[in-house]
């Protein structure tokens, strides 16, 4: 029998969001400039989902929610590509080390390069509040 239990145990305490990587391209393309204004720790998943090509993937910080004026807070050494579907990379920061690369900056992002422009997968979010409160990790259906 199904819990009836309305549980919200991790939705409250992460904050995670996917997002379709199809870039068209073969240059380094941000994924989603997110503000960690309420949060300490940022971690960021590719999964392949298309292609063999090779794969760069760093976390970014900008003072800007555009993006302007990137720096890099974190760069995934990339010791075996993930050229299988199904593979898997993971990089995570928090926000001492963000502060320590730009004081002033505020927003990240993931960014992923591809060396063959059909190549596609699935960049995935997880932030971690200062702060817990209930619905931080919702649906999301268009």
């Amino acid at each position: 029998m199904a819990s009836t239990v309305s549980t919200d145990k991790l939705m409250s305490t992460l904050k995670v969001k996917s997002y379709d990587f199809d870039p068209g391209v073969a240059t380094v393309v941000a994924i989603d400039w997110v503000d960690m204004k309420d949060f300490d720790a940022f971690m960021a998943s590719f999964f392949r989902t298309i292609g063999t090509s090779n794969v760069t993937f760093d976390i970014a910080v900008s003072a800007s929610s555009s993006g302007s004026s990137p720096v890099v807070v974190k760069t995934h050494a990339v010791g075996s590509q993930p050229d299988a579907v199904g593979d898997q990379l993971f990089l995570e920061c928090t926000a001492e080390e963000i502060k320590g690369v730009l004081a002033a900056g505020r927003y990240v992002s993931a960014r992923v390069s591809v060396v063959t422009d059909t190549d596609e997968g699935v960049v995935t979010y997880i932030r971690r509040p200062i702060r817990l409160y209930r619905g931080l990790t919702a649906d999301i259906v268009s």
